[in-house]
């Protein structure tokens, strides 16, 4: 299984009136700890669109268990527990360095695009070699 863990800080701009992580923000982590998971792997955005791919979303969910605020650090664990195909599902925890509570859970479904043809194809080559040696079935 491939997993992350990436660290930030909330920032003023992301929480609301009532001093909490504005809810709309919590996408934005996810994207964060995804983003920074792939680059740890050797994979970027920007390699992957330069292969000829994209990956678009196309399906989220999140569970909200306590709020976030402002200057607390959080822990986005990031997670792909088997090696896609079409799709590419990535589980998310946060959590909450300082109180060690969890703040949500929740997924993000991805699909490989050739955007060429418009349509879904097969999780390319590139993506598979970087992310392979972390699943026991492909040893």
């Amino acid at each position: 299984m491939l997993k992350h863990i990436t660290e930030i800080r909330v920032r003023y701009g992301d929480t609301d009136q009532m001093k909490f992580a504005y809810h709309g923000k919590y996408l934005d982590y996810f994207e964060i700890g995804r983003s920074e998971m792939m680059r740890d792997n050797g994979l970027t955005y920007k390699a992957i669109e330069d292969a000829g791919y994209h990956m678009p979303v196309i399906e989220t969910m999140i569970k909200f268990k306590n709020p976030a605020f402002y200057d607390e650090v959080l822990l986005i664990e990031s997670r792909v527990e088997k090696l896609p195909q079409i799709k590419v599902h990535i589980d998310h925890t946060i959590k909450s360095k300082e109180r060690g509570v969890v703040i949500c859970e929740g997924y993000i479904e991805l699909v490989f695009v050739d955007p060429k043809l418009s349509k879904p194809i097969r999780a390319p080559k590139l993506f598979l070699d970087a992310i392979r040696k972390y699943y026991d079935d492909t040893k």
